[in-house]
């Protein structure tokens, strides 16, 4: 078990001990999660990911259809929601 305390500063900000960055591989853009659990305070390293990798995590549910036909749609879509007076 790694353990290691830091002060709130007056800004209300902490710096994460490096051995606790280090052992959950947080980096330099990452996020983290914070969850309250009672009076338990639990953080969730979100780790920043390229959006490159990414690419293909979805199912595609049909093929592209180039961008002229999907700005066709939307504004096809939006003419719609606008007639009946949706916002």
């Amino acid at each position: 078990m790694t353990t290691a305390t830091a002060t709130v500063t007056a800004k209300g900000q902490i710096t994460i001990p490096k051995a606790i960055r280090e052992a959950l591989g947080i980096e330099r853009q990452d996020s983290l999660l914070f969850l309250l659990e009672g009076d338990q305070l639990v953080l969730v390293p979100l780790h920043h990911r390229p959006l490159s990798e990414l690419y293909g995590v979805l199912p595609a549910t049909r093929a592209y259809q180039g961008h002229q036909l999907i700005r066709e749609e939307i504004r096809g879509k939006l003419g719609e929601r606008l007639a009946r007076g949706d916002e």
